[in-house]
């Protein structure tokens, strides 16, 4: 068997990569460098070149010949060997008639427990949709901030009082039956990630997500060595070595690679088992589509520490037509996806229905306080 062609297709806010064979099979996976997804698909082209007439089946010799090529890397470049790993594996799957995750060891779980993505512009409307993912069946609550667009111009004693009694009002009205997963987007510092964490303890959060920029793992360190509620980080790394450096500090209780920006399913097996040997969960990082979906999926039903999986098509305004991509989206039930039995990832792209999503280009838009300094996006 060989590779024939490598094409990208953009739809609606997604990359998606498709993997051709002479054998008839075809792979799909999923760019999740968001943000440049044109410099990523530029990037597969670079390694559609190398890609044609190889055996599709030795996914970790090309995984190592793409990355090691050269020493320029960062999200586009990954983003778009993420994307191509995952095709590949979702060829071997169907090449070999078994679901991903029986080429990886095989499952350790059936349903994968997932997070519903809350959104809203005032408390109001965030407690409003907490109540809806509960009544919907799902037992955890996420991308859910302490912040409403106004919080970054407030002192520093409004913003940390308004983001406990916030975070508070989440809590009484969710009860102890539904887990909340605080998502800070990076916009404090260690310091006020320390004051406002030590604030939420007595609230159990199930984590404390990116309380500051990715940028020091020693300061992650830091933080996370003053306060007794667990961090969970990693969405924007990309390779085993930063995950080792994060874990080996104790920065991180649940590590977050995103399968389609930390290496695929090659690479993301990696970072769980570093994770597995410090007892620290798993929780796949996935803003974009179902096939992302059903790659993390592919990841959570066979590694032994996976702890939760973010789900963001449900109640999402980020990406509502997500499921109109895909010809069967994965089955959710009570707040859990069902492990599919299907060759591959499991997904299939909707031919049909790309027509209707056109490219929705991501601008340059970064937020700004009130003094006209930049905040992280």
């Amino acid at each position: 068997m060989k590779i024939t062609d490598v094409k990208t297709i953009f739809a609606d806010r997604f990359l998606y990569v498709q993997v051709y064979t002479d054998a008839g099979i075809t792979g799909l996976g999923e760019s999740g460098a968001w943000g440049y997804l044109e410099a990523s698909a530029k990037a597969v082209e670079k390694y559609q070149k190398y890609l044609i007439g190889k055996d599709p089946l030795r996914i970790e010799h090309h995984w190592q010949y793409m990355y090691r090529w050269s020493h320029f890397r960062g999200a586009a470049i990954m983003g778009a060997i993420s994307a191509i790993d995952i095709a590949l594996w979702d060829i071997a799957g169907k090449h070999f008639d078994v679901p991903v995750y029986q080429l990886l060891g095989g499952k350790t779980r059936d349903v994968a427990r997932v997070y519903a993505h809350v959104f809203g512009s005032t408390t109001e409307e965030l407690v409003s949709n907490c109540l809806r993912a509960k009544e919907l069946g799902f037992t955890a609550v996420g991308h859910i901030s302490p912040f409403i667009p106004e919080s970054p111009n407030m002192p520093h004693a409004k913003k940390i009082t308004d983001a406990v009694e916030r975070v508070s009002k989440y809590r009484e009205a969710l009860g102890t039956d539904v887990d909340i997963c605080v998502e800070i987007h990076r916009q404090l510092t260690p310091s006020e990630a320390i004051v406002l964490g030590r604030a939420l303890e007595p609230l159990q959060p199930f984590f404390y997500e990116d309380p500051i920029l990715p940028d020091s793992i020693d300061q992650m360190a830091f933080v996370a060595s003053h306060i007794n509620i667990p961090i969970a980080t990693g969405e924007r790394i990309h390779t085993i070595y930063e995950f080792e450096e994060l874990l080996s500090r104790n920065a991180v209780q649940y590590v977050r690679p995103d399968v389609c920006l930390a290496g695929g399913i090659s690479h993301s097996k990696k970072i769980a088992a570093l994770a597995e040997a410090r007892h620290v969960g798993v929780v796949p990082h996935n803003p974009l589509s179902p096939v992302s979906t059903a790659a993390c999926v592919q990841i959570a039903a066979c590694i032994p520490n996976f702890a939760l999986q973010e789900y963001p098509h449900s109640m999402s305004q980020e990406a509502p037509r997500g499921n109109e991509l895909v010809t069967e989206p994965l089955k959710i039930e009570r707040g859990h996806l069902v492990v599919p039995d299907k060759p591959g990832i499991g997904v299939e792209l909707d031919e049909a229905a790309l027509d209707r999503f056109p490219m929705v280009p991501r601008n340059l838009s970064t937020r700004l306080r009130y003094d006209g300094s930049v905040i992280d996006q």
